[in-house]
Parts: structure tokens; sequence; C-alpha cells
């Protein structure tokens, strides 16, 4: 068992909770009283002081290389910071990202400008002011925002096709060229990392030389992109098969990510994304058979 079994519980609960509240926030911005049965139509997303945030004019056969493209360009620029050892710059990024993500997500339910008061703070607290609580608490609501963006301009045929790609990059990124291990380490390190990271204990302080210092504790992760790909496969789902089949989906990469902690060996690190993936396959499998009964 790669974590302890408490441990390992929690963080398939984080996923599976990330996944069915994702799904909701992705649901309530499809406008159904001007859908029709050829074509869902979307909700506007809210404005950040009057500019407003546009999701991508692409053709959803085209979408797959936009968000390959994307996730390449963000890995040279994490790659880049490392390098540079520009920890700030890394901190900056990732609170301009939380705060979009969370704007999107809390706008489902709140009016604007307190969707984004929400998210200014929880950014603030999630990037400079680290705390396990609150940055646990923001990976259950950042993904739905994010899967707000990308899920229109996918299909089932693309969903699948990215994460077949996906599986084989981290693959490769992880037991290859170890440079997805790098990033890791360094988030971790930095103490800011995008996605779970989770103590086995409470942090405590100890006063040394007359300096309180925290210790160090174990932490257990999992990456952002491992909760955010199966979302957007999972919000591909529900615009093709509707909202309640597209819960199926969840069900079936939670249980994926469940074998593959439950299986792996402490210490060593492995592309969450495969697994993850075999799990949404057979998902979708589901969903199909279940549309014939």
């Amino acid at each position: 068992m790669k974590h302890t079994l408490k441990i390992t519980l929690l963080i398939v609960l984080i996923f599976f909770c990330a996944q069915i509240i994702g799904l909701f926030i992705t649901n309530s911005y499809i406008d159904y009283s001007s859908s029709t049965d050829a074509e869902l139509v979307w909700k506007p997303l809210p404005n950040i002081a009057g500019v407003g945030i546009e999701r991508p004019d692409i053709a959803p056969k085209m979408s797959f290389l936009y968000i390959l493209g994307a996730i390449l360009i963000g890995t040279v620029l994490i790659l880049l910071i490392i390098h540079w050892g520009k920890v700030w710059l890394w901190k900056l990024w990732f609170f301009l990202a939380i705060v979009v993500c969370l704007h999107i997500a809390f706008g489902s339910v709140v009016p604007g400008w307190i969707s984004l008061i929400l998210a200014l703070v929880l950014g603030y607290f999630k990037a400079f002011r680290h705390n396990f609580i609150v940055h646990n608490f923001s990976e259950l609501f950042i993904y739905g925002g994010l899967a707000v963006i990308f899920v229109p301009i996918l299909n089932i045929l693309v969903a699948v096709v990215l994460m077949l790609l996906l599986s084989a990059y981290d693959a490769y990124s992880v037991w290859q060229s170890k440079h997805m291990v790098a990033m890791a380490k360094f988030q971790t390190k930095s103490g800011i990392f995008a996605g779970l990271l989770l103590p086995y204990h409470l942090p405590k302080k100890i006063k040394k030389k007359g300096k309180t210092k925290l210790v160090k504790v174990k932490t257990a992760i999992l990456g952002g992109g491992d909760i955010g790909f199966p979302l957007l496969f999972a919000g591909a789902v529900l615009k093709h098969f509707g909202f309640f089949k597209s819960l199926i989906i969840p069900v079936f990469s939670a249980a994926a990510l469940l074998g593959l902690l439950l299986y792996g060996k402490k210490g060593k690190f492995y592309p969450a994304i495969p697994f993850l993936t075999v799990g949404c396959l057979l998902g979708l499998l589901v969903v199909w058979l279940v549309g014939f009964i």
C-alpha cells in the first residue's frame, strides 16, 4: 500500500467529491432553456473587474491539440522556473490560476462580486499563507471552474483520445524522463502544490535555540491533472448522455485510483492518468450499456 489506509481513503474521498462537485458546477453553466437536442447553450463566464473570461473558440476535433499544447507549454514554463529558482513567479502564476478557477466555480451559486472575493481570499491563503485545510478544501472547487472552460469544446471521442495521449505522456514523464517527479518535488518543497497535499499528521512547532520552527511531516500528494482530466472526461459524458449518467464516471475513476493507491508501493512515484483512464473508459462502457436498458 502506497499510504496508510486512512490517508488512502481520504485521498479517494476528496478526489470523488471534487468530481461530483465539478459536474454540478459544469451542469449549472448549461442554459437548458435555450438548448436544443442538437446543441447545448452555455452561460457566459463571470468577469473580473469588468473583463470577461472567454472560453477557447476551437472546434472539438482540434481541442485535444489545444489542451496538449497548453500542457506542454505549462510544463516548459514550470521547468524553467525550477531552473531559475524563481519560487515567487510560481506562486504568482499559481495564485492567478486559482483565483480564476474558483471565481468561475463559486459564480455558479453566488453573485459575481461575492465569488470573486471568496476566490481572492482562498487564493491568497492557498498561495501565500499555506494551510493544509484551506489548500485541500479549495481543491474541491478548482477543477469545476476549469471544466466549465474546457468541457464546451470537448466531445466523447476527443475526451477518449485526450486521456489516451495523456496516459502515454504521464507514463513517460514519470518513468522515463522523470521531469514530472522533479516538478512534484519542487512544488512540494515550495509549499505550493497543484493538487492534493495531505499530511500524515498536523505539523508541530518546536523551539530550538530561541527560534520556532515547523517540524517537517510526511505528506501524500495527488497531482491536479489527476483530478482535472477525469473530470473533463466526465464533463464530455455529461454533454452527450446527461448529468445523472455522467455520475457513473467518477465512481469508476475513484475505484481505479483506489486500486492504484492500495497496490502501489511506498516511496515510489506512479503515473496516475493511465489507471484513471482505464476507470474512465470502463465507466463510459457502463454508461453506454445503461443507455440500452
